[in-house]
């Protein structure tokens, strides 16, 4: 804002980079000399790393962070607003899904990129629970509780309480990546191949993670290979839902919810929407990691 009354920045250049990230400062490289030529227009700063304020200061957030015991890498997701659940005129859409609410998510995270592989679990565990065998696979057949303790062990390695499970809303948040449609990539359910292992085409497996497109915000199968568990315990509807993107932990019973579907889910099965409440562990059954600023 500085640079902008200074006559630093044009008022186009400034308004498109604070609208690329909406609720984040971004982190401006201005000459040596503090101006620029009447000539050349200033180019819109570079959106790939970005800062925030906090009670220390500023601190500068790159695009994405690798952890240093697993190899997992993790991407910068952006605050925001978002309408949570699937519209009752869905194509395919269960009860469970409304009914639609708008949460808001106050604060940036990162989020694993892939779900968390069989070599990563090792790492930190010392085993591999997994029905289908390959490092580079996502780790399946485990319990929410096994995944807990998984968190605990690795934030213990890392020393930062920082990562944990994502809530239902922080999940779908980043797998809409911005849109409203059945998938991350549209309505389409044909091209549902590009992105997502599933029945068609899995061969009634899972596959080696990063395989398939990823979502507008970088993060690979969103939909399909394993379900994924979150934090919030289950509930049949949305009624009393948490608005600002914290898990819902009061749910029926000991069930928690997993998202995304798996490498034997239809079509319908992978929407951006689909939430499910299983029992214990199956080698359709994975997650991955949230890792708060």
């Amino acid at each position: 804002m500085e640079s902008l009354l200074k006559g630093e920045f044009q008022v186009d250049n400034y308004s498109e980079a604070v609208q690329s990230l909406k609720g984040i400062s971004i982190i401006t490289t201005l000459p040596q000399n503090g101006t620029i030529g009447s000539a050349s227009k200033p180019e819109v700063p570079d959106i790939r790393n970005i800062r925030i304020n906090e009670a220390s200061g500023i601190q500068e957030i790159p695009k994405t962070f690798i952890s240093s015991s697993t190899g997992m890498e993790l991407v910068l997701i952006p605050a925001g607003e978002f309408m949570m659940g699937s519209p009752s005129e869905e194509q395919g859409r269960y009860d469970d899904e409304g009914p639609v609410h708008e949460v808001t998510i106050k604060n940036s995270f990162y989020m694993g990129k892939y779900p968390v592989t069989q070599k990563q679990w090792k790492r930190v565990m010392g085993n591999n629970p997994s029905n289908f065998k390959g490092e580079a696979r996502p780790v399946e057949s485990v319990s929410w509780k096994e995944v807990q303790t998984f968190v605990q062990k690795l934030n213990e390695k890392e020393g930062a309480d920082k990562y944990r499970l994502p809530s239902e809303a922080e999940w779908e948040y980043a797998c809409r990546a911005g849109t409203q449609t059945r998938y991350s990539f549209g309505d389409d359910e044909s091209k549902l191949n590009e992105y997502a292992w599933y029945d068609k085409n899995s061969g009634s497996e899972t596959h080696p993670v990063g395989q398939k497109k990823p979502n507008s915000w970088d993060l690979y199968d969103m939909h399909g290979n394993v379900w994924e568990w979150v934090q919030d315990g289950w509930h049949s509807n949305y009624n009393g839902a948490p608005s600002d993107g914290s898990a819902w932990e009061d749910g029926s019973g000991s069930y928690r919810v997993d998202w995304g579907g798996r490498w034997s889910s239809r079509a319908r099965g992978c929407r951006s929407a689909v939430r499910d409440d299983p029992e214990g562990r199956f080698n359709g059954l994975g997650f991955r990691l949230l890792r708060k600023l």
